[in-house]
C-alpha cells in the first residue's frame, strides 16, 4: 500500500488539459459562421442579412446554423459584443495610466483618433450599428456600452480633477461617450474630409467638459 502512495504522489499534479474534438470543431464552426456574417453585413448590410445565405455560405444546414443563432439578431449581437470588448479593453488601457490633464487630453484626443481610423477600415461596423437600432435588446447593449466607457473617462477625469462634483463628472462622461458613438456614425457617411472636420469638431467641444469638470 505504501508503494502504490508513493508511486501515485510521484505521478505528475495533472496532466494538460485535452481539448475535445467536438468542441473544437463546434468553435471553429461558430467562427466561419460570424466570419460569413460580417462579409455579407460588409457587402450588403445588415439589412440584407439572410439567415439562408450565412448557411449557403459556411457550407451548414440552416438547422445546424439555428443551433449556434437563433436568429439574426444573436448574430449582429455577438459581432457587437467582440467590437465592444475590444474597445473597452483600448479604453481601460489609454485611460487607465492617465495621472494629469496633459496626460488626460492626450489620451482621450487618441481614443477618439483611433476609434475613427477603426470604423473606417471596418465596413461591418456601421452596418453592426445599423442593425442594433431597430432592436431594443440591442439597443440597451449599446446603451450599456456607453455606461461603461463612460464611467471609464468618468475615474480618469476625478483622478486628475479629485475635487470635482463625482456626479456631475459621471453624468458628462456617460454623455460625451454616447454622443460620440452617434459623431462617428455621422462621419462615416460624410466624405473623409468632412468626416474628420466633425471628428475634430467633436472633439473640441467634449474637451471644454472634460477639461473644466464642475468643481463641489
Amino acid at each position: 500500500m505504501r508503494k502504490k502512495t508513493s508511486e501515485v504522489l510521484e505521478q505528475p499534479a495533472s496532466e494538460p488539459v485535452r481539448r475535445n474534438p467536438t468542441q473544437q470543431r463546434s468553435r471553429e464552426r461558430q467562427e466561419r459562421i460570424l466570419a460569413v456574417a460580417t462579409q455579407l453585413i460588409a457587402t450588403k448590410g445588415s439589412d440584407q442579412l439572410k439567415m439562408s445565405e450565412i448557411a449557403e455560405r459556411s457550407e451548414i444546414s440552416i438547422g445546424s446554423l439555428y443551433q449556434y443563432f437563433p436568429d439574426k439578431s444573436s448574430i449582429i449581437r455577438t459581432l457587437a459584443e467582440r467590437y465592444n470588448a475590444e474597445s473597452r479593453r483600448c479604453i481601460d488601457e489609454a485611460l487607465k495610466a492617465v495621472e494629469d490633464g496633459p496626460g488626460l487630453q492626450a489620451a482621450y484626443s487618441g481614443l477618439l483618433d483611433l476609434y475613427y481610423e477603426i470604423v473606417l477600415a471596418t465596413p461591418a461596423m456601421r452596418d453592426i450599428w445599423s442593425g442594433m437600432q431597430a432592436d431594443k435588446h440591442l439597443l440597451a447593449l449599446e446603451l450599456e456600452e456607453s455606461r461603461v466607457a463612460g464611467e471609464l473617462l468618468a475615474e480618469a477625469i476625478l483622478r486628475v480633477y479629485p475635487d470635482s462634483d463625482a456626479r456631475q463628472v459621471r453624468e458628462s462622461a456617460f454623455l460625451i461617450w454616447h454622443l460620440g458613438e452617434s459623431t462617428m456614425r455621422l462621419a462615416i457617411d460624410c466624405s473623409p474630409q468632412e468626416g474628420r472636420g466633425l471628428v475634430e469638431a467633436f472633439k473640441r467641444m467634449s474637451l471644454r467638459e472634460i477639461m473644466q469638470p464642475a468643481i463641489e
